[in-house]
């Protein structure tokens, strides 16, 4: 059993009330083969929500109080994605899921690229707030982009 960001799955939970499904890990939640979460719906934000950017840093900063989590009119929800990452991670422990699939360039769930803080479309490398606490915690975290390799590890 796999872990699979909500969005990836077909939940319409992205920012844009929208989702970013790949018709194969669908199917594998179908399947029962995998579970979907959204940290930033565990976290209490609404869908559709303002974009919101990590601004002077990474996920890894945050943790360490040393970057925040910002929506584009510039209200502070460092503190929903933080709460939403530790339950995320809870949910994920509990059914003994070890290794996800994120969607990349998210705030919570990038794991190589994340939007600058700007608000430009511009990405740097870095990784979101649920992404860090997940490896921080042991999870093997997996970009949507290698996907396949998610297989090698836990199915």
């Amino acid at each position: 059993m796999i872990g699979i960001s909500a969005c990836l799955g077909g939940v319409c939970c992205r920012y844009d009330g929208k989702a970013k499904e790949i018709k194969a890990l669908k199917e594998l939640v179908a399947a029962k083969q995998a579970v979907v979460i959204c940290p930033e719906v565990i976290g209490g934000l609404p869908t559709p929500r303002e974009p919101a950017e990590i601004v002077n840093g990474d996920g890894f900063d945050v943790w360490q109080k040393q970057a925040q989590v910002l929506t584009v009119s510039g209200m502070d929800v460092t503190q929903q994605f933080r709460q939403g990452a530790i339950a995320a991670y809870e949910e994920l422990k509990n059914q003994g899921i070890t290794t996800i699939i994120l969607k990349e360039g998210s705030p919570s769930c990038g794991s190589q690229r994340i939007y600058d803080g700007s608000f430009s479309g511009i990405t740097k490398a870095g990784v979101g707030v649920a992404a860090a606490y997940f490896m921080k915690q042991g999870i093997n975290v997996i970009p949507e982009s290698d996907w396949q390799r998610a297989f090698d590890h836990s199915l």
